[in-house]
This record gives structure tokens, sequence and C-alpha cells, in this order.
């Protein structure tokens, strides 16, 4: 498979090599899957199966509050009990050492959050500061510098490193600190408001943020920093997208734009950490990371200051010019393993990531919702927001082997246009590029986390705003959303909360 991911990488493949790539398929499987991918050519009726959005792991759950939070249906009866184990993991509050607890020992010293769950609330999505007392702890900033030396352009270049991080600050703003230590800064966003005019006689109004740091508590930030904003994404899905063949979101790359439609798709090429080897990265917002297992242990490092068997950082993002952070106690315990997360804490932490299961349609038959999915169709959203994946044979899970999966999106950089640019390059992805966010389950953001708030910094306070600020690549299909009638867009709105 690793010599025709080479070739891959080199560009798309022709129309005549369909599913050529999937050599976990016989070519009987292989006719198979063509045809239950095949775009819809009618739109009077639901299509076969897409309801179950993740397959046989689909949650058919009553939707509410925890629709984020349940496990993956096919799961068995041990996978269910380390689904459990991780989930408690995953909500585990990490104290300051040294502690009485001990296995609970280790935070930060300097940190953003104090458990994963604290990030990712509910297993949902986060969002921006609301206000006075409204801590952000959902919500933090990436910091990062041009390389300036040969061997920092080296190591960018060997895909060792993604980004420079900032001298003083690491790679990301800590805004909170254990007893005895000061946080990094506080992240300050002010809003403009910008009219938008649609079809209709009627008018959007979008916020445009912009970002700076208060209260820098180690000194003044590199004069070239770049700053980029992240929220906390939702987590359904995760051990399903890893197990898409690489192939296929590698056949819809284009580069070149050599269709001529207008969009470009192309790879993010990453250092898998395990494997010493260049793979395609397809997690995180500019889908700088390889895998659900090297997400979660950069997490723990980042986020929370916990160091694991993968990324054995004990005192989590500080840096040389931190002396206090530095001089603080750490969580080790001898007996438990040589990091604060010692095995099998990652280990299950990373399973109950890849099985939170995605949630069943909702309408999936009602007309306003079938009117709506003809619409985006219409207004070339597919292009990106690829709808449909059947999983390798070869997944390393069984649960999510060969199964019919509707993410909506095909995992590849896009040029989103200036007004999402955060101008900073990470890996591959330049300062204007970001992965296409998957769809599946954003109908239920508001009925798990209590807003809907979208896009990577949460600018967006609607769908519609959040269509509206898609640029670049992107401006065909969302000028097409803006010309439509006020009716047409009800449905379009009212198809993507049924996903």
């Amino acid at each position: 498979m690793a010599l025709a991911l080479l070739a891959f990488f080199a560009g798309a493949v022709s129309a005549g090599d369909t599913l050529s790539w999937r050599d976990d398929l016989s070519p009987e499987d292989r006719a198979r899957v063509a045809k239950v991918l095949a775009p819809p050519q009618d739109f009077a009726k639901a299509q076969a199966y897409e309801v179950m959005s993740g397959g046989a792991a689909t949650s058919t759950a009553a939707p509410g509050p925890n629709a984020f939070s349940e496990s993956s249906a096919n799961l068995s009866f041990e996978g269910e009990q380390d689904f459990k184990l991780g989930n408690g993991l995953f909500k585990k509050v990490w104290v300051s050492s040294p502690s009485s607890t001990q296995a609970s020992d280790g935070l930060g010293p300097l940190f953003n959050a104090r458990s994963c769950q604290r990030c990712h609330l509910k297993d949902g999505r986060g969002h921006p500061p609301g206000g006075a007392g409204d801590q952000a702890t959902s919500m933090f900033l990436r910091l990062s510098v041009p390389p300036r030396t040969e061997e920092e352009k080296r190591l960018l270049a060997s895909k060792a490193l993604l980004r420079i991080p900032e001298p003083a600050y690491g790679g990301q703003l800590q805004d909170f600190a254990v007893p005895g230590l000061s946080a990094e800064g506080r992240m300050v966003i002010t809003y403009e408001e910008i009219q938008v005019p649609l079809a209709g006689g009627e008018t959007a109004s979008l916020r445009k943020p912009s970002y700076s740091i208060a209260d820098l508590a180690y000194g003044p930030l590199d004069p070239e920093t770049m700053l980029s904003p992240r929220v906390a994404p939702q987590m359904i899905g995760l051990g399903l997208i890893e197990a898409i063949h690489p192939g296929d979101i590698l056949s819809l790359s284009d580069p070149e734009d050599s269709d001529g439609d207008g969009i470009s798709g192309r790879p993010s090429r990453v250092l898998d950490p395990l494997s010493q080897e260049i793979v395609l990265g397809r997690f995180g917002w500019k889908a700088s990371t390889p895998s659900v297992r090297v997400q979660s242990a950069e997490a723990f490092v980042g986020d929370i200051g916990i160091s694991n068997p993968l990324v054995s950082k004990h005192w989590g993002d500080c840096t040389q010019h931190q002396a206090e952070c530095l001089a603080m106690i750490t969580g080790v315990q001898e007996r438990l393993g040589e990091t604060e997360a010692p095995d099998p804490v990652l280990d299950l932490v990373t399973f109950y990531s890849k099985n939170l299961a995605v949630p069943a349609r909702r309408g999936a038959e009602d007309p306003q919702v079938l009117a709506g999915k003809a619409a985006f169709h219409r207004a070339g959203c597919p292009a990106c927001h690829q709808p449909n994946f059947v999983t390798s044979r070869e997944a390393e899970q069984p649960e999510h082997r060969f199964q019919l999966i509707w993410p909506y999106s095909d995992f590849l950089l896009h040029d989103m246009g200036e007004g999402l640019a955060d101008g900073r390059p990470v890996g591959e992805a330049g300062g204007k590029e970001w992965r296409t966010a998957p769809l599946w389950g954003i109908g239920l953001t508001e009925t798990v986390n209590g807003h809907t708030y979208f896009l990577h910094d949460g600018r967006a306070r609607s769908l519609l705003e959040a269509i509206l600020w898609h640029g670049g690549e992107a401006r065909a299909a969302r000028d097409e959303v803006a010309a439509m009638d006020p009716d047409e867009r009800a449905d379009l709105i009212r198809f993507l909360e049924s996903l």
C-alpha cells in the first residue's frame, strides 16, 4: 500500500481508475461500493442507508444533551467495558503535584483545561468566551513564528516539526497555571459586525474577530508571532474517519484543479511519530494529525500538561524561558510508570475517542429536508463536503470495517479565502487553508452544547453565517446560497440541521 500512496500524493487518479486503489476489496466489492457511493439522482426520497450516518456503529438513541456521548452501537461487551473506562479517564480532573491523590496529579504546570471533557464539553463543540466571567476553556490560541535558521527550515521540510513554537510561550497560550505560578496570559477577542445582503431582501450580519493577548507574564511576544484561535471540535465518528481508506481521500484531491471546477483540495502529509513514516493527516482543523492516538497524546501534553508514553514532556508546553515552570514538581509516580499518564491511560482514552457514536439522521424523508438536500447539491457543496465513504475492510478495529458512513467531508485542505485566513502555516497547510470540517451531527450542536457557534474560532453564530464566511475555493458555492430565495435557503439550513 505504501507505494500506491506515494503515487497518489503526486496527484488525483483518473476517472478510469475507479476504486483501483482499494486493495482491501475484491472486484465484486469495488463494483458494489462504487454503486452505493454514486451521487443521488432522485431528491424525492432519501438514499438507502442514509439515516445510519455511522453505519452499524450509528447511535439510534433519542437525541438529547448526551447525543454525542453514546458508544458505537456495534461494540462487543468487552468493547463497552473499555469505552466506559476510557470515559472515566476522559472526564478525570487532574490536579497539581504533589497531591494525596497521586494517580491524578501532574496537571500543568501551565495548562488550558484540567480534563479532556472540559474542552470537549459533552464530547461536543467548544465556543468562544461569551462575556465577563466566561473563561475560554474550550478555546485557545496557537502560537508560532516563521523559521529563521537553516536547521528550523530543515526540520519543517522533513516534517519533523509542523511549526516553530514562539520562543518564550511555546506552541499555544496557556491561560491557567498551578498554584504558585502565573498563567501565560489572557486571550482577548473583539468583533466587528459586517452586513451581507442576501437575495429576497434579507440581510445577514457577520462578526469579524480580532485577537490579541493581555497580561503576558513571561515577557513580550516575539514580534513575528502568528496567532491562530481554535475551538474544540466535536468528537463523534473519529474511529470511522480513521478507518477510511487513504486512497479514497487522496482520489478526491486535485491540487492543480485539473478538472477546472475551481476546487483544488490537496492532502496534508504529516510524519506519524509511531511509524516514522509520512502519512495522510486527517484530524485537526488543518489536518495536521495522522491518528486519534496521536491527537489524544498531544492534547494530554499541550492542553492539560500531562505526559504520556507517546509524548513524554512532563512539564507540558513550558519553555526554556520559563524557569519557574520547569522547576515545578512533576506528577510521575515511579511505581505506576514513567509518565504522568502511564499505560493503559492513553490506550483507553484513545479507544473511547474512537468509539463515540455518530447519531442517526432525523427527518431524512421530510420534504423540506429533501428539498434542502437538493439545494446543497445544486450549490456545489459536495465538491468539498463529500457525503459518504465505505471504510476499509482492513481497519484496525473490527467494528469500523466495511461501513457505509456519511461524514460530509473530503478531509482535504482547501483555500478558504482571506476572510477565514489565520495567516499561520501548519505543516503543509497554508495560512488560508483549512481541512473540510465533517458535517455529521452538526444539527445537534445546540441540543448538546447549548449554542450554535461554528467554524474554527466560533465566529459564526448560525449555520447560515458559517456558509457566508466561505471564500476562496468555496466562494462560488457561498454565492449560490446568498442568491437563493429565502425559502430555498431555509430548506438548505433544515437539511444541515438533519445531519
